[in-house]
């Protein structure tokens, strides 16, 4: 039998009661700590760095333009522009504005946030631009006329909710959203994709694909790419396994292989992405593992694959994008970025491409996969300013833009070092340092959905943590990808306790190493990292001077059953079962938190409007240690999404608390 729950009632999301238990923990935190001098000096220092007009504008070809989104203190929520690369390279381009959201806000009496949108190709002439209300992730949609730079009258539109929407031509999308009881999947996500044709009904469009309603979501796509035009449709059972299908005139057709397995078609290519071991034709390939075939004939029986990534216990695969005639791969060894050219034209051969300075990252932001070989590539380092540059495989490779910096990084070191954690395994972490050691250290990580944690750069983590004297230390730990699949999937479910015996193997390695003490050493985390916060207030207490959790998941008996949590549970597993809810229930912080005890100070942040990770999941926790007698702090933004900041100047708000918070709570 379930426990009973006595803050169950702080899960309704506006109800009167619980937004007036958040407006009085707001006022409390607010009062104690965004007072002085100090905190409104590190306010604007912060919103300095996110307002800065000499920002990098980063760009997304669109056919013959370079698309931008852009905010400002002018402009808070933001602007939708587009320019030419020859403007592009000036130092004051001149940008075409398309449209301006906070003009659009200010005449609709709503309180827009910009969601992105999805461009028709290959004319790029038509829009759908999706809005959101604070910062959800249910957004509103509506088709853009880009030539006039309007709103499309009688166009395609739909109303808010969690759709996927996707052009097929001019005339006709897909369209996947509440169309009614029974049109969502048990996390909240469209389960049902329909052709809608312009100029009719929504409830008139044609279904063309149905998933299940246990499964996580449905979609469908159209490839338009010139002379291979192709649509897919399919859904995913849960968040690592997807069945895809090529949708033919004669039916659907599978795409055949592991749900596990990442697959992209382009042109006449078919790519695909190992997530576990994979046996076929009697060969065998390891998770992480990059392979190529001919689409056609692979459709057709045929398994006659390429190799083009095998991972090694140092090295795995982070990205893979084409350019008209190249594969670019970026690369990880030991969370090392490398880059390499694969061509297919020359029996895929394989080249290396510069990737910056060492202990620093590389991504190619861009490629124009339908017209040419060119590619935007940003590099950055922990004390490196990003800079922009612009390339042809095979060609020169020039600056476009580059940022200046933010912070005095005179003197700071950055260095990489490996903690052992319970099991014997080596933990890579980085930590950097100013030059006069001795201020507070502050230890961050995620630990999950196989996302990197890499070594860039943050003018907002130089303004208000490193420059004013502050170590920072980023962990590599279990669950996320920086040695691939693997290093993710060996931290699921009844494995997860590995992610925190990580997390504070660190802790105890930096303490070892007298890099810091235990009373100097705060610790931050989001989302999924803000469970692993969650779990290191409650079983580790010992290792941290105080604690912030965001955006948090901590309530792990009820987190699938509020909003999108069932799409999580391939991750953590599900509390249902009992069998999975006795591991679950052992590091559950919400199950695990108990009065007379020693925590380190706490901050809680989250969001109202998060339709992503559920605000009750923080309201509860805190109201628990509170009754329990424990001086624990809150803050709630009534806006922000789960990002928590719908704006420059939320964002700017949200992270000097954080920052104040641990800088006044560590002893130094």
């Amino acid at each position: 039998m379930a426990e009973e729950d006595p803050f169950l009632w702080l899960e309704d999301v506006t109800g009167d009661a619980a937004l007036d238990w958040v407006r009085a923990r707001n006022a409390e935190t607010l009062e104690e700590m965004t007072g002085g001098e100090q905190f409104a000096r590190l306010r604007a220092e912060i919103r300095e760095v996110l307002d800065a007009d000499d920002r990098i504008p980063y760009i997304r070809r669109r056919g013959a333009y370079f698309y931008n989104f852009w905010q400002d203190a002018k402009n808070p929520r933001g602007l939708w522009r587009r320019t030419t690369l020859e403007e592009y390279r000036k130092d004051r381009p001149d940008w075409e504005i398309l449209l301006d959201v906070d003009a659009l806000a200010e005449t609709e009496g709503e309180n827009w946030v910009w969601q992105g949108a999805t461009v028709l190709r290959p004319g790029y002439q038509r829009g759908l631009v999706e809005l959101s209300r604070g910062g959800a992730d249910a957004t509103v949609v509506r088709e853009f006329d880009l030539d006039r730079r309007e709103f499309v009258e009688d166009g395609f539109q739909l109303p808010e909710a969690k759709s996927r929407v996707g052009w097929i031509n001019e005339d006709l999308i897909y369209v996947g959203t509440d169309f009614g009881e029974g049109s969502l999947t048990t996390s909240g996500y469209p389960r049902v994709i329909k052709e809608w044709r312009r100029g009719t009904p929504l409830e008139n469009a044609t279904t063309v694909y149905e998933g299940k309603p246990e499964d996580v979501s449905a979609f469908a796509f159209h490839d338009a790419t010139p002379g291979f035009e192709r649509d897919f449709v399919g859904s995913s059972p849960d968040f690592y396994r997807v069945e895809k299908f090529l949708r033919t005139t004669d039916g659907l057709v599978r795409i055949d292989v592991p749900e596990d397995a990442q697959t992209t078609v382009h042109r006449e290519w078919l790519i695909i992405r190992t997530r576990s071991p994979w046996t076929v034709d009697g060969r065998d390939y390891a998770a992480g593992t990059l392979l190529a075939a001919p689409f056609d004939g692979y459709l057709t029986g045929s398994r006659r694959l390429t190799v083009l990534f095998e991972p090694d216990a140092r090295t795995s695969l982070e990205a893979y994008d084409w350019t008209r005639n190249h594969l670019l791969l970026t690369t990880l060894s030991d969370v090392r970025t490398e880059l390499h050219v694969l061509t297919p034209a020359e029996g895929w051969r394989r080249t290396p491409m510069p990737a910056g300075p060492e202990l620093s990252v590389a991504q190619i932001l861009d490629t124009d996969p339908d017209e040419s070989d060119e590619y935007l590539l940003s590099t950055s380092g922990f004390t490196e300013p990003p800079t922009l540059k612009y390339g042809y495989v095979g060609g020169d490779v020039d600056v476009l833009k580059q940022s200046p910096a933010r912070f005095d990084a005179e003197g700071m070191t950055v260095a990489q070092y490996f903690a052992t954690s319970l099991d014997g395994t080596r933990i890579p972490y980085f930590v950097v340092r100013p030059k006069a050691a001795g201020g507070p250290t502050m230890l961050t990580g995620y630990g999950g959905f196989e996302v990197s944690r890499l070594p860039d750069y943050s003018g907002v983590l130089g303004r208000g943590w490193l420059g004013r004297g502050g170590t920072y230390v980023l962990a590599n730990i279990r669950g996320g990808g920086e040695y691939g699949p693997s290093w993710h999937t060996s931290a699921m479910k009844e494995n997860r306790h590995l992610v925190y015996e990580d997390f504070a193997a660190v802790a105890k390695d930096l303490i070892s190493r007298g890099i810091t003490t235990r009373e100097k050493l705060g610790t931050h985390g989001g989302s999924n990292g803000g469970l692993l916060m969650g779990v290191m207030l409650t079983q580790y207490p010992e290792l941290f001077g105080a604690i912030v959790c965001q955006v948090p998941l901590l309530d792990m008996r009820r987190y699938h059953v509020l909003l999108a949590g069932a799409s999580w549970m391939a991750e953590y597993g599900d509390p249902d079962d009992p069998e999975q809810w006795e591991y679950i229930r052992k590091y559950s912080p919400y199950h695990n938190v108990h009065s007379g005890l020693e925590y380190p100070p706490a901050l809680f942040m989250t969001s109202t409007r998060d339709d992503r990770v559920h605000p009750g999941h923080a309201r509860k926790m805190v109201a628990k240690m509170r009754e329990q007698g424990y001086g624990v702090r809150y803050h709630e933004n009534i806006e922000g999404g789960h990002g928590a900041a719908a704006d420059n100047e939320q964002l700017a708000q949200k992270w000097a608390l954080l920052y104040e918070f641990l800088w006044s709570q560590l002893k130094y």
